[in-house]
């Protein structure tokens, strides 16, 4: 590393959707110390009903390129275009670091640095590809694409403890390979609201006294919307005053919709569709749920923790990152909407618990937090350059 300029890191991902890895890979870029590290941010062109983090990115004014064939599906001709042209654009760049985040990017990112001849390739895992979900021919082939590139990769980044499990499961390198970086979160926003929490209810029509389950998530699978909304009809019933408002959106909000409707909670479930207000929504909530199928360590809940929620989360990957069970929060086993209603009960029917936790999680904030990640990833970076040949 030349201690008289910064070092040239190129950050890929497939796609800066409104989400976790996209916000970590910006706050990332943002936050590095200028006169250290000259980071740059390559993207395929998608975005989708999440949101796009693009105009945000640009307005914090960190050098963006686009690239139209990094595409999120699987499309033979299109990726190995991208492929080459990644390998151009980082041998014209000249980087020293390439580091890749979302497994298309990160394969094809990894294996265009290595063509390239970039002398530190680092990946950050925000989840595995290979889910027990899919088909077990589609899970085979996405670990063994990372097996076959993990020997180019100096180092593989993990927001969860519980990823390195499953990395190593599958035999996916050892414990070695692997370094834990938690995903930070810009704290100051969050339990420092804005707006007051009766100015959010009255815009959302919500009583001023109502109990409120809420949740920021994206109405997709894996995120299990449909397991939120039926814990809500029956805490619904236990607890008639209650509201629930879901805050973003996805493919799944018809179905939403339709459940709502069918359970008879429509008019006490307010789906906000996408809002970057979300320190102000998070403050008007009084228990915080996610209903995810897995996770790699979902932002939402720090974000919770800072604005002072106890919290009701599946027990799966991450979210037990965070969540203590007892302690900050309650964790309950995944597709079990009444498990996971009862704990939101016991928490709306408990106000002082609910008030311990939240406090116990606010103080467990910090270990979150943007300054922190940024810093781990600067330790790592200059600990790899400096057992790495640079020439």
């Amino acid at each position: 590393m030349n201690p008289n300029h910064p070092t040239p890191i190129l950050h890929i991902i497939t796609r800066l959707i409104v989400g976790g890895a996209q916000e970590n890979t910006m706050l990332t870029a943002d936050l590095l110390d200028k006169s250290d590290w000259q980071v740059d941010v390559l993207c395929g062109p998608q975005t989708g009903v999440e949101g796009s983090l693009i105009p945000e990115v640009r307005r914090r004014k960190i050098p963006l390129t686009i690239e139209p064939a990094l595409v999120r599906e699987i499309n033979p001709l299109k990726d190995l275009l991208a492929l080459w042209r990644l390998t151009r654009f980082i041998k014209q760049g000249n980087y020293t670091i390439v580091h890749t985040h979302s497994s298309k990017a990160g394969i094809l990112g990894r294996w265009a640095a290595k063509f390239a001849g970039t002398p530190v390739i680092v990946h950050t895992v925000h989840g595995w590809g290979h889910t027990p979900r899919q088909h077990p021919l589609v899970q085979k082939f996405y670990i063994l694409l990372e097996k076959l590139t993990l020997p180019i990769t100096d180092r593989l980044i993990v927001v969860s403890p519980r990823d390195i499990e499953k990395g190593t499961q599958a035999g996916i390198g050892t414990a070695a390979n692997f370094t834990l970086i938690r995903s930070g979160i810009e704290l100051d926003r969050f339990g420092h609201p804005r707006r007051t929490a009766a100015d959010v209810r009255a815009e959302l029509g919500i009583p001023p006294q109502a109990p409120v389950l809420g949740t920021v998530t994206r109405l997709s699978p894996q995120k299990a919307p449909l397991d939120f909304v039926r814990a809500a009809a029956i805490v619904s019933k236990n607890i008639p005053a209650c509201y629930f408002v879901m805050v973003g959106d996805g493919p799944l909000r018809p179905e939403v919709e339709r459940l709502a409707a069918k359970l008879g909670i429509a008019e006490r479930l307010i789906l906000t569709g996408l809002r970057r207000d979300i320190p102000e929504l998070m403050a008007a909530f009084n228990v915080f749920g996610l209903s995810s199928l897995w996770e790699g360590l979902p932002r939402v809940l720090p974000q919770a923790m800072a604005t002072g929620l106890p919290i009701v989360a599946t027990a799966v990957d991450g979210n037990a990152e965070a969540v203590t069970n007892g302690e900050n929060g309650f964790l309950t086993p995944p597709e079990n909407p009444q498990a996971f209603a009862q704990a939101v009960i016991k928490l709306l029917h408990a106000p002082n618990l609910a008030q311990q936790m939240g406090q116990a999680g606010k103080k467990r904030a910090a270990q979150f937090g943007a300054q922190k990640m940024v810093a781990d990833i600067a330790a790592l970076y200059t600990k790899l350059l400096t057992t790495t040949p640079t020439d």
